[in-house]
């Protein structure tokens, strides 16, 4: 069409989205992601030749490169509107190249929220390629290549073929077996906590915790010292010594980061960071939404900044003071300090459009799409509203030489907390009676109990989210497919949504330590990240960023090939025959986990997969309740004596039946993340008390 624009996207869910936002004037393309890449087959990057890669156009993407080429050439016009980062910079300046546009033009446009009004400002301020940025995704890149494609090849000799190592997935490997090792040597040491119950003139009751002796903390670490202290106690006065009335303000959490919304959908709603990561896409890129058409939900995801754009901030204010009331609307907006280090390119993730709630757009949503959404939107929404204000009540008790402590926070106004409440927000706990300074106080009771100390606990996809953001480990945007590598890879597997080395993952990373130190350097990684930034900034060149890490880097390698032996992982034996040809039946390791195979491969190929035994008993036939996986890896329970017994869930059975209705039992996570024994009939919504 003479005089039409050419607008290229990455996706084809974001074209469709975009083509009922412009006219007739304008034609979009999609560039479903790279059309040039690094080759699968060589290193392709020429050393010699200062780093230069070698980029070749990905099979398969032939045949949409020539269409857009063809597109662009009927345009009087080319916008490159790939995504908001430097992954999407990378593709539009090879996109620019394929379609020789000239240096220095006009021709990028960035979408950081897929609406009408946003992305005709967008086209507005049109600019060129930005070369730094694309510079800085190239040193990833290239560097994220020599490492794999030359540690790879050597795990592949020395350990099993199929491996890999990254540039960041290794340190990833190694924090979690470094975990591991510090549970495994952890000492556990016992301590006692004594609590005590008391009683004022009126009967009412408080109940207050031992802290000092003689105003020093005390610390009770044996049974004998337990029992001195409760023979002075049951001797002592108690006597009211200080009473403190605070009111204590509690701000929202900010909006979300890319980080901070994979921390909580993990905690919340039990996602994986994959899965997160999709739905969020979807989310962004646009979704049919009744009689509005297609629209964006949220802003870009890719994001490590807290900030939010003041026309956003105005509208949410609008908007809680007319839900909810005006004291629920701060005189100003708030304001959120990204964290150091924070690159700041885009604003938080927030809804497109705050008056768009969850429930006005359940019906066009899915399950998952409608979840993440809420807690988006919550999210948001409570970090623009007031503070939540406490009755905060501190009390000390003197008993002899002894000091106790009784504190209680009540909720006096809820503020942000009547629309979102953080994951790891605890209860203020019971209310205190009335008391005065110098009031004697009865003893009804003591109580002493006895703890010990745990170890560290294992990462959980939230908490191993967190330390990589916390420790500038790679960025956000990359966490997701990385814990999706070491899971395929068979270096770590999940254990009860923790994740635990395998014995091939501690190998690993005990041989790559051992000949890489640098590579598998925590803060080197972090120092990585940061030289990517200055990069970026344009204040290093990316090339010779490049050439200081691969020079030690080689010579590592060199030593590795000469010193290294073969490392022999023996399969382990299933304690099973195989039902085909009798011979031992052996565990191995697939795309979805373990399973057992006929050690005859490949003359019998007789495979069977491994059931997780619960211990409950199947609720209809007297079978054991097994757990399993779906062909896509997915978790389900069933029964042993299947097909006879035709019992499967995704949730685990509780080993009852309803009283109701006669169906199973089975157990599931309710709001407060406490877990409750539901009926697995819908229609009957029995919850056992």
């Amino acid at each position: 069409m003479a005089g039409s624009t050419l607008v290229i996207v990455e996706s084809a869910a974001k074209a469709k989205t975009l083509g009922k936002f412009l006219g007739k004037t304008y034609k979009i393309k999609a560039s479903v992601g790279h059309i040039k890449d690094l080759p699968k087959s060589k290193l392709g990057i020429d050393v010699d030749k200062s780093f230069e890669p070698q980029y070749i156009t990905i099979r398969g993407k032939g045949d949409i490169l020539r269409e857009i080429k063809d597109e662009s050439s009927k345009a009087s016009r080319v916008l490159l509107a790939t995504d908001p980062d430097r992954e999407g910079e990378a593709i539009a300046w090879h996109l620019q190249n394929a379609m020789k546009i000239p240096s220095g033009s006009k021709c990028r446009v960035e979408f950081h929220e897929i609406t009408k009004d946003a992305v005709l400002q967008a086209i507005k301020k049109s600019r060129p390629v930005d070369l730094d940025r694309v510079n800085a995704q190239q040193a990833r890149r290239v560097l994220d290549r020599l490492v794999g494609y030359n540690l790879s090849p050597l795990l592949w000799s020395k350990v099993r073929k199929g491996l890999s190592a990254g540039r960041v997935q290794s340190v990833v490997v190694r924090l979690i077996c470094e975990r591991e090792d510090e549970i495994r040597q952890f000492v556990s040491e016992e301590y006692w906590t004594i609590s005590a119950e008391l009683e004022d003139n009126k009967k009412h009751t408080i109940t207050a915790r031992l802290n000092s002796y003689q105003d020093s903390k005390l610390e009770i670490s044996n049974a004998e010292s337990k029992d001195q202290v409760v023979r002075d106690l049951q001797r002592a006065s108690f006597l009211v010594s200080r009473i403190e009335n605070k009111e204590k303000r509690k701000k929202a959490s900010p909006p979300f980061t890319t980080s901070t919304m994979q921390q909580e959908a993990s905690k919340q709603l039990n996602f994986y960071s994959k899965r997160t990561m999709k739905v969020a896409q979807e989310l962004y890129e646009g979704l049919e939404i009744g009689k509005e058409g297609t629209v964006g939900l949220i802003t870009y995801l890719r994001t490590d900044s807290t900030r939010i754009a003041s026309v956003a901030q105005q509208e949410a204010l609008h908007f809680i003071s007319s839900q909810y009331g005006a004291e629920y609307a701060p005189a100003k907006p708030n304001e959120y300090k990204s964290k150091k280090g924070s690159q700041d390119a885009h604003e938080a993730i927030r809804p497109t459009m705050v008056s768009r709630t969850p429930d006005s757009v359940k019906n066009s949503l899915s399950r998952d799409q409608y979840r993440l959404y809420k807690l988006i939107w919550e999210r948001f929404v409570a970090s623009q509203m007031t503070a939540a204000v406490y009755d905060s009540v501190t009390i000390d008790i003197k008993a002899g030489d002894y000091g106790l402590r009784a504190t209680s926070s009540q909720l006096k106004f809820p503020g942000y907390k009547k629309v979102y409440t953080d994951s790891d927000e605890e209860d203020g706990g019971k209310p205190l009676p009335a008391l005065k300074e110098n009031q004697k106080l009865n003893l009804k009771g003591l109580d002493a109990e006895q703890h010990f100390t745990q170890p560290p606990p294992r990462f959980t996809e939230a908490s191993l989210v967190k330390f990589l953001e916390d420790n500038n480990i790679g960025r956000p945007s990359t966490y997701a497919p990385i814990i999706d590598t070491i899971l395929k890879r068979n270096y770590v597997e999940r254990q009860n949504r923790q994740f635990a080395p395998t014995e091939l993952g501690t190998i690993v990373v005990d041989l790559l330590k051992a000949n890489f130190p640098q590579i598998m350097d925590v803060d080197f990684t972090a120092h990585m990240e940061e030289e990517l930034d200055r990069i970026e900034e344009g204040k290093l060149d990316w090339r010779q960023v490049v050439a200081e890490f691969y020079e030690p880097f080689v010579e590592d390698l060199e030593k590795a090939k000469e010193l290294i032996g073969k490392v022999e992982i023996k399969d382990e034996e299933a304690g099973k025959e195989c039902p085909q040809c009798g011979k031992p039946l052996f565990i191995k390791h697939g795309r979805f986990g373990k399973f057992m195979a006929c050690s005859g491969f490949p003359e019998c190929r007789h495979t069977e997969s491994i059931n997780e035994e619960t211990g409950i008993v199947c609720p209809l036939c007297g079978g054991n309740i097994v757990g399993l996986k779906s062909r896509k890896g997915r978790r389900f329970f069933g029964c042993s004596n299947y097909p006879e017994c035709k019992l499967v869930s995704w949730q685990q059975p509780t080993g009852e039946l309803c009283p109701q209705c006669g169906q199973v039992m089975v157990v599931k996570l309710a709001a407060d993340k406490s877990q409750q024994a539901i009926c697995i009939n819908q229609e009957c919504k029995y919850v056992k008390k």
